[in-house]
């Protein structure tokens, strides 16, 4: 009888698969016949026959067997035993096969007499390597759930400095991760991971780890880590924080993005850096302080233009003489000419004794005009003599007196269009941009809010001779997510005023103002506070663009507030009785007592009847 064409291919590809080809080899069936053992190799992919035919890859001499009893099917690294209606029939693990069944290793086949035993050396799961693209939605599709239910999460980014293999450092580093972690390359020889439910400590270790794991294959590999929320609330703020921090670990170690902050002494005060701009521009700064140069400080309002203007001075040769600063929007446009210029006596009627003016007391070092914008024009012609001429006239003077000074002016306006105007005076504009400092507004330098609000955080809290305190994960999420139209100022007063409203050693979501929580911005925006009740309950935020949908505060926040003011309004129904306010609101006396120090609940002592 004729084989059919299907059973002549199987054969085929049957003793292909076993004659030293594509064999799995770490699978094979352990074959028990009579008085002899065998190994026999399983193929990645194929066909075995068991039976008593000679033609069988797998021949046995039990008597109870057919000449074709059984297969073994494996596809995809999966083996599968199928009886072929057997007289007899087939057993595995002592039980009758119907049709077919998936083995695992150590399962025994039964067939007569002889025992087959699928053996599996343990495999380490398949961790292939994601895509950059996939990796970087994966990791905001994490920060979402982390912010929701405030969880940890963190970002590892390795440098393996130039390894040669990357598909064998990859599965070195995959197998070194945990199984919920997710491995990709991020362009060169950069890996990226993402670590979810891991703090910023326990991710450190974890990637010291992987560190070790890559050493035989990249010795000088060296790593960063930023978690969440601590050091960003966005996915490239993240990326970013841990790259710098890989940026400046040395071999074989790890280093956080808190590590990356510069810091920088200019006179008595200390300017603290983290974004990569902010850094660069100051290197700018440092630079042109060794000029003489005028130099022109652009920025929003609170951006931190002064402390440009300071660096300025006191990283110059002019640092041992005064730095004179003037705000030209803070004078009526009556006394700014004497302010600069200074006057005589008699020069006006309330000029009773003659005084020098801002450039004239600022000999030898720098004048600082900040807001320049809103300088009259007839000040900045005479202005622009004085630059030029380095000399000047007091009002109510005929006479002209050197000055030496240098001159840093600052604005939030465009001056260039401002000039077009006819507001501002094209010659003066280019006398003064000589040289121009942008900064970028606290918007664009996420990674400096959280480093910025432990740092005016701290500050205060020392001012007010009180102890130190933390930033919960839900306020440093909430700042994360903040705009700070007022940028670094408005950060730092809203430090200032959770400094000051702290009960406890955490900063919740209640010490921060209601402008950056959102709190009461639904009845501005529905016209009463019964319009926008609906809202406000759900926690809508203000700060959403027109016509884009809600967002809405995580619920795990709003359950935390709940139960902190049902504690309180229970201590006040029972005189600060804990015992009694538990029961009240049905909650165990222990985990009452533990949240009261959770929440930092002050408790009145209850007050004795007279």
């Amino acid at each position: 009888m004729r084989k059919s064409t299907s059973s002549a291919k199987t054969e085929s590809l049957q003793q292909s698969e076993l004659s030293g080809g594509d064999l799995d080899a770490d699978a094979y069936l352990l074959v028990i016949d009579g008085s002899s053992s065998r190994r026999c190799p399983l193929p990645r992919e194929g066909v075995l026959f068991v039976g008593r035919s000679s033609d069988a890859a797998i021949c046995v001499t039990a008597a109870a067997a057919s000449r074709r009893h059984a297969k073994f099917l494996v596809v995809g690294g999966e083996v599968q035993v199928i009886d072929l209606k057997s007289h007899n029939g087939t057993l595995v693990n002592g039980e009758r096969l119907e049709g077919s069944r998936l083995l695992s290793s150590g399962d025994v086949v039964t067939i007569g007499d002889a025992v087959l035993i699928l053996r599996r050396e343990p495999r380490a799961p398949d961790r292939a390597l994601v895509d950059a693209g996939r990796w970087r939605r994966r990791l905001e599709e994490e920060i979402e759930r982390a912010g929701d239910y405030g969880r940890p999460l963190a970002v590892a980014v390795v440098s393996t400095g130039g390894v040669r293999d990357k598909a064998v450092a990859g599965a070195a580093a995959a197998a070194a991760l945990r199984l919920i972690d997710v491995l990709a390359w991020d362009g060169g020889a950069q890996l990226v991971v993402l670590m979810p439910e891991l703090g910023a400590e326990a991710a450190r270790a974890a990637t010291l780890e992987l560190l070790e794991a890559l050493a035989p294959l990249a010795p000088g590999t060296r790593g960063g880590v930023a978690a969440y929320p601590a050091d960003g609330g966005d996915a490239e703020t993240l990326v970013s924080g841990a790259a710098a921090a890989a940026s400046i670990a040395g071999p074989g170690t790890v280093a956080v993005a808190a590590d990356t902050a510069v810091r920088h002494r200019v006179g008595e005060r200390e300017v603290v850096l983290a974004d990569p701009a902010m850094i660069r521009v100051f290197e700018l700064v440092r630079r042109l302080a060794a000029s003489e140069l005028s130099v022109l400080v652009l920025g929003e309002t609170g951006t931190g233009k002064e402390n440009a203007a300071a660096a300025l001075h006191h990283w110059s040769a002019r640092a041992s003489k005064p730095l004179i600063t003037l705000n030209c929007a803070a004078l009526p446009e009556t006394l700014v000419e004497s302010e600069l210029f200074g006057y005589e006596r008699g020069a006006f009627s309330d000029a009773r004794a003659p005084k020098p003016g801002l450039l004239e007391r600022a000999h030898g070092g720098t004048v600082f005009l900040d807001e320049i914008g809103e300088l009259p024009l007839g000040a900045q012609a005479k202005l622009l003599r004085a630059l030029e001429a380095k000399r000047i006239t007091r009002l109510g003077d005929v006479r002209e007196r050197e000055v030496d000074f240098r001159i840093v002016a600052a604005t939030n306006r465009d001056l260039e269009a401002e000039s077009r105007a006819g507001r501002f005076r094209e010659d003066l504009l280019f006398r003064l941009s000589t040289a121009v400092v942008e900064l970028p507004p606290l918007r664009h330098r996420p990674r400096e809010v959280p480093i910025l609000a432990r740092l005016f955080l701290a500050e205060a809290r020392a001012r007010g001779g009180k102890p130190p305190v933390e930033l919960s994960e839900a306020a440093q999420s909430t700042l994360a997510a903040y705009a700070f139209p007022g940028n670094v100022r408005e950060l730092k007063n809203a430090m200032e005023f959770a400094a000051a409203t702290a009960e406890s050693e955490v900063v919740e979501l209640w010490n921060l103002p209601d402008r950056i929580v959102g709190r009461g911005a639904a009845a501005t925006a529905g016209g009463g506070a019964a319009a926008g009740g609906g809202a406000a309950a759900g926690g809508g935020t203000p700060s959403s663009p027109p016509g884009a949908p809600p967002r809405f505060r995580p619920i795990a926040e709003e359950l935390k507030e709940l139960e902190r003011r049902r504690m309180q309004e229970a201590l006040e129904a029972t005189g600060g009785v804990q015992t009694r306010a538990a029961e009240l609101i049905g909650m165990p006396t222990r985990t009452f007592v533990f949240k009261l120090k959770q929440y930092g609940i002050v408790v009145r002592p209850a007050k004795r009847p007279s």
